[in-house]
């Protein structure tokens, strides 16, 4: 078994800042697109890429609307798969 932390294994926080970076987008806006309320916005993008906190599900798939990424995205630990899945969301897109 592994020794590495439970948030240790989620890929949430990496995917999520990867996605917004290749948006152009800051987590202020991010997160006002998704839905959330301007005063808090940054704050929470901000938690949820430092894995502090994670979204819950109906957030996440605001998010990945805005971003244009399917939602499995962010959970895959495998950097080849998740490549592989946004070529694959893009040519079905």
């Amino acid at each position: 078994m592994s020794n590495r932390s439970s948030e240790a294994l989620s890929p949430l926080p990496k995917r999520l800042k990867e996605a917004r970076l290749a948006k152009g987008l800051s987590q202020k806006r991010l997160g006002i697109l998704a839905g959330i309320d301007e005063f808090s916005a940054s704050s929470r993008m901000n938690q949820y890429e430092k894995g502090k906190h994670a979204p819950d599900f109906a957030t996440l798939k605001r998010l990945s609307d805005e971003l244009a990424v399917p939602t499995c995205y962010f959970y895959c630990e495998e950097e080849w798969l998740a490549e592989e899945i946004l070529r694959l969301f893009k040519v079905d897109s």
